[in-house]
C-alpha cells in the first residue's frame, strides 16, 4: 500500500490550488459561450447553462414589422388596430428568430465579424515571426556556443540584457521608424520588430551547450562549413529546444494585442485574433459577452491543441535534455 508523507500531500495540495486558479478563467470562458445574455447578467444557468430558446436580438431588430408589413397584413388580421397588428407579427418575427445560447454566440463570433480571417492572419504573422527567428537564432546561438572569438562573451552579456528591455520601452521608437518608412497598416509591421529574438537565442545557446564539441569537430573534417554544421547537425538535434521556443513565440504573438492594436489602425483585414475582440465590445447595446467569449475559446483552442501535440517535446526542450 502506498504511502503518502505529509510534504507529498502538501506540495499536491498547493499545485491543485494553482492549477483551479490557472484553469478557472478557462472555464469561465467556456461557461459564458454556452449561455444566454440573461444567464450571464443573472448569474445563473450552471456551467453550460439552461440551453433554453432565446431570441437573437439581431435577427429580430432585421425582422422587426415595418410599415408596410402592417398594411400588408391588414388581410390576415381584419377586425385588429394598427397596434395589434403590430404586436403580433413581433410575436412571429421573435418566434422565427429563436435559437439556442451556444448557437447564437458561436454563429454570432462567425457572422459578426471576419473570424476566419482573423485567425488566417494569426495563422500568418505568428507563423512568419517564428520562422525568421529560427533563421536568425540558431546561427547567433552556435556562434555563441561553438566558435571562439574575441568578445563572445560580451556579446552574449548584450543578449542577456536585451532580455531585461520590456515591448513597451521600445514600442515608440519602432512605431515611429515604420511610420517614416510607410510600413504601418502592413504584415510587415506585425512581423519586422520581432524577428531578432534575444530569448531565442539564448534558449538555443544553452542547448547547444550540452552538444558535444566531438560532434561538431567530426563535422568539421568531413569537410561542412560551419552554416552546414548548424543547418545538417545541429538543427536535427535541437528539435526539444525548437519546439519549446516555438510554443513560447506562438503563444506570446498570437495573444499579442499591444502592439497589433498599434501599428493596425484603420484597415481590419489586417486584424489578428485578439484585436478581433473588439468587434463585440462596447456596442450600443452594451458588450455582447456570449459571442466574445464564444470568439476568445475559438482563438485558444489552436494554442492548447498545439501545446498538448508538443507536450512531450516542449517539457525536453525546457529542461534542456540534450541529446539522447
Amino acid at each position: 500500500m502506498t504511502r503518502f508523507s505529509p510534504s507529498l500531500i502538501i506540495r499536491h495540495f498547493i499545485l491543485m490550488i494553482g492549477a483551479a486558479v490557472v484553469l478557472a478563467p478557462f472555464v469561465v470562458m467556456l461557461s459564458y459561450s454556452l449561455k444566454s445574455p440573461a444567464e450571464i447578467e443573472r448569474g445563473t444557468g450552471g456551467l453550460f447553462g439552461a440551453q433554453e430558446m432565446m431570441v437573437d436580438p439581431k435577427c429580430a431588430l432585421r425582422n422587426a414589422p415595418r410599415r408596410g408589413d402592417i398594411e400588408t397584413a391588414r388581410t390576415r388580421f381584419p377586425d385588429r388596430d394598427d397596434s395589434t397588428i403590430q404586436t403580433l407579427l413581433t410575436e412571429e418575427a421573435n418566434a422565427a428568430c429563436e435559437v439556442r445560447p451556444v448557437v447564437f454566440n458561436y454563429r454570432s463570433a462567425f457572422q459578426d465579424a471576419p473570424l476566419l480571417r482573423y485567425l488566417l492572419n494569426g495563422v500568418i504573422v505568428t507563423a512568419s515571426i517564428f520562422l525568421l527567428q529560427v533563421l536568425i537564432a540558431l546561427p547567433a546561438a552556435y556562434a555563441l556556443s561553438k566558435l571562439k572569438f574575441w568578445g563572445r562573451e560580451a556579446v552574449f552579456g548584450l543578449v542577456l540584457f536585451c532580455l531585461l528591455i520590456p515591448v513597451h520601452a521600445i514600442a515608440l521608437p519602432l512605431y515611429l521608424g515604420l511610420a517614416k518608412i510607410g510600413l504601418t497598416n502592413t504584415y510587415a509591421a506585425l512581423v519586422v520588430p520581432w524577428i531578432v529574438s534575444a530569448f531565442g537565442i539564448f534558449l538555443m545557446r544553452q542547448f547547444f551547450m550540452t552538444v558535444p564539441d566531438d560532434l561538431v569537430d567530426a563535422a568539421r573534417m568531413d569537410g561542412m562549413t560551419e552554416f552546414a554544421i548548424v543547418w545538417r547537425v545541429m538543427l536535427p538535434t535541437a528539435v526539444p529546444a525548437l519546439l519549446a521556443f516555438a510554443i513560447f513565440s506562438v503563444v506570446a504573438h498570437w495573444n499579442d494585442y499591444f502592439w497589433p492594436r498599434i501599428v493596425v489602425t484603420g484597415d481590419r483585414s489586417l486584424f489578428t485574433p485578439p484585436l478581433g475582440l473588439r468587434e463585440f465590445q462596447a456596442g450600443a447595446d452594451g458588450n455582447l459577452y456570449g459571442p466574445m467569449m464564444a470568439t476568445a475559446t475559438v482563438i485558444v483552442i489552436p494554442l492548447i491543441v498545439a501545446f498538448m501535440l508538443a507536450q512531450r517535446r516542449f517539457i525536453e526542450g525546457i529542461t534542456l535534455s540534450g541529446m539522447k
